[in-house]
């Protein structure tokens, strides 16, 4: 168990000297500020996570034999422009649709149309006025236009109006990009954190696209931000049950749903940092892919620390004293996510570093010195994608983690430009990557997300080609 020394941070403020005729006037004087922050997580290591790391390795074959084919054929992103709907929708019904469901937000305008809703007080508009300032959002954002509407209630009309714009236009590119028919999909992966409606979003794009009456289709809910590895993790279960199959992983968030009208702080910074966005995925087992596809999927590791209150309870849904619905935010989330973090690392760590790093660590380790050797995670990847959160989360995690500018850009760009878009995040990092031609041959992507739970999730892939910037990309302008 981490020590209190470890769980927080100091800060000297107000100095000066004391003033008056007393017997300390002249004398220095100042305050020490003590805060929660993200533990240090990469100054202690839990065996029971090596021991984990091992028993994956061992049990799934990875020294002996090849692990079992899973590739990702494309991507397709969701992006909120004119540009992006303009060939794949009449131009009339397109003004009508961007005017009717989006409106694009800089920091100013947010505060601007939150206090014309008449939903906030004075103090909760200059909390997320603050909050704003410093979250590393952009001023070119997407929202719903509903939860702006002065006496408007959100409804399962705006939710599912939002929940199909966003996921239609990212399935949409992904048939194009990759001449795949509907039909030939038979696995059908959804994931939304809040709206979940009867029928289901997976039940959604089945009706939209008329998929096979046997296909296997799952929506997965409640999970958060990390939910778009699940789905891959589920979809990847599901291709080895049924070979040379093709599954559909689509993640997303509906943002009116998440969306809090009240004035409890912990409860308005999902505002201040959710956006809307979506990304949909092709993934096969099929031999005869491989020549198209993009990625390999090498590792996936999932770490849930559920079983502790602290935890489970850092993020989730309640509702005020006024009876309205929101996600609360723990102060605690930045303790408990470093420490799932570095339970998450820690199990990653055999399957991904290389045998000179294990061998340092367990040297150090097997001579009982206080403090083992910590490997250099940066050694097994070539690029980063981490869960684009907040600029305070990425500070946060960059330090910890000790990593370079350069592998950060790609969080801290998507940030800026689309703001949290949940469990669709890491997948518009990749989409930057691959727009500033980044992906080379044999290169190794570490996707890192987190979520309510509270879980920390990690999938690797390997880039099977040098990737050019595609056609359709959601950083065309950029």
């Amino acid at each position: 168990m981490a020590s209190e020394q470890e769980l927080l941070s100091t800060e000297i403020v107000n100095r000066g000297v004391v003033d008056g005729s007393g017997p300390y006037a002249g004398s220095l004087n100042f305050s020490v500020r003590v805060r929660r922050g993200m533990p240090d997580f990469l100054s202690s290591v839990k065996l029971k996570y090596v021991k984990l790391g091992y028993t994956y390795l061992i049990n799934h074959g990875y020294i002996l034999m090849t692990p079992l084919a899973v590739f990702i054929i494309g991507a397709g992103i969701g992006k909120l422009t004119w540009e992006e709907l303009r060939s794949k929708y009449d131009a009339t019904i397109v003004i009508s649709f961007i005017g009717l469901i989006t409106v694009l937000v800089s920091k100013e305008k947010f505060i601007e149309l939150a206090k014309a809703s008449g939903n906030f007080s004075d103090s909760a508009l200059s909390f997320q006025y603050h909050v704003l300032k410093n979250s590393g959002i952009g001023e070119e954002t997407y929202l719903p236009r509903s939860v702006f509407m002065p006496g408007h209630k959100i409804t399962l009309k705006d939710g599912r109006e939002e929940a199909a714009m966003v996921m239609f236009g990212a399935v949409d590119d992904l048939l194009a990009a990759t001449g795949v028919r509907a039909k030939d999909i038979k696995i059908l992966v959804v994931n939304c954190g809040i709206l979940n409606t009867t029928p289901s979003l997976s039940a959604m794009v089945v009706n939209h696209y008329k998929l096979r009456h046997d296909i296997h289709s799952f929506n997965l809910g409640g999970m958060g931000c990390s939910a778009g590895t699940v789905a891959i993790d589920l979809a990847r279960d599901l291709l080895n049950a049924h070979p040379g199959s093709y599954a559909l992983v689509v993640s997303t968030e509906v943002v009116s749903f998440t969306w809090y009208t009240g004035n409890d702080k912990d409860m308005l910074l999902p505002n201040c940092f959710f956006r809307m966005g979506a990304a949909a995925m092709f993934l096969s087992n099929c031999r005869l892919d491989r020549w198209r596809s993009k990625y390999e999927l090498k590792q996936l590791v999932r770490t849930h620390k559920g079983m502790d209150q602290r935890n489970f309870n850092c993020i989730h849904r309640k509702e005020d004293v006024e009876g309205k619905q929101g996600l609360s935010v723990s102060k605690d989330l930045f303790d408990v996510g470093g420490h799932a973090l570095k339970a998450n690392i820690t199990t990653l760590g055999p399957l991904v570093l290389p045998f000179s790093e294990q061998f340092l660590f367990f040297k150090t380790l097997l001579s009982k010195k206080t403090k083992p050797y910590i490997p250099n995670y940066k050694l097994a990847f070539e690029h980063v994608c981490i869960l684009a959160a907040s600029k305070k989360v990425l500070d946060e995690l960059q330090n910890n983690l000790e990593l370079t500018d350069e592998y950060m850009k790609a969080s801290r760009m998507t940030l800026n430009r689309f703001g949290n878009t949940s469990s669709s995040s890491v997948w518009y990092e990749l989409a930057y990557l691959e727009a500033n031609n980044r992906i080379k041959k044999g290169d190794r992507v570490w996707q890192v997300t987190f979520g309510s739970g509270f879980k920390c999730n990690s999938v690797v892939w390997k880039a099977l080609k040098s990737i050019g910037k595609p056609k359709k990309t959601p950083w065309a302008e950029d």
